[in-house]
């Protein structure tokens, strides 16, 4: 079936986005888990994982849409030097991505393509989980302190 040609650009455009981030976070959990931080490092792993099968059904939309997937691009990766600014750099990102996949709603419903507007409506509700549970974490942060938060971060502590 043949998909609206600048649909597939956004759903390309959320791939780029989707590809950025499993890079980001596997990075980020890389690092917990070099600093000792087992339950932040299976926590961003496990969020990385996600953003992979999200890209795995944009990747399945676009070639439903007779589109190319592009894997080839990313975006601007933002690592963080230490745990806080981890949690800061992965909230700017889930918080573009809820813009974005918000705005390719309104464009799936405009070209009338329901299955697409469905598909991403579902990766939304992921983004929003993301972008909670991140903010549940530097809540944590702010009420306990960064030491204590880390303390609890150890060896499944917690």
């Amino acid at each position: 079936m043949k998909g609206d040609v600048k649909l597939l650009e956004t759903l390309n455009n959320l791939l780029a986005d989707e590809l950025t981030a499993i890079n980001q976070y596997m990075v980020h959990s890389e690092m917990c888990a070099n600093w000792g931080y087992q339950r932040l490092h299976k926590m961003i792993e496990k969020r990385a994982i996600t953003e992979m099968k999200h890209a795995e059904r944009l990747i399945g939309r676009i070639l439903f849409l007779e589109g190319t997937p592009t894997v080839s691009r990313l975006n601007e990766i933002h690592i963080g030097v230490d745990v806080q600014q981890q949690f800061k750099s992965d909230w700017a990102a889930e918080a573009d991505a809820i813009r974005a996949y918000n705005n390719a709603i309104r464009q799936a419903m405009e070209a009338g393509d329901n299955g697409t507007r469905e598909m991403l409506g579902s990766i939304l509700g992921d983004e929003e989980e993301h972008i909670d549970l991140i903010e549940a974490q530097l809540d944590q942060i702010k009420q306990m302190g960064i030491q204590t938060y880390l303390a609890k971060q150890i060896d499944g502590e917690g």
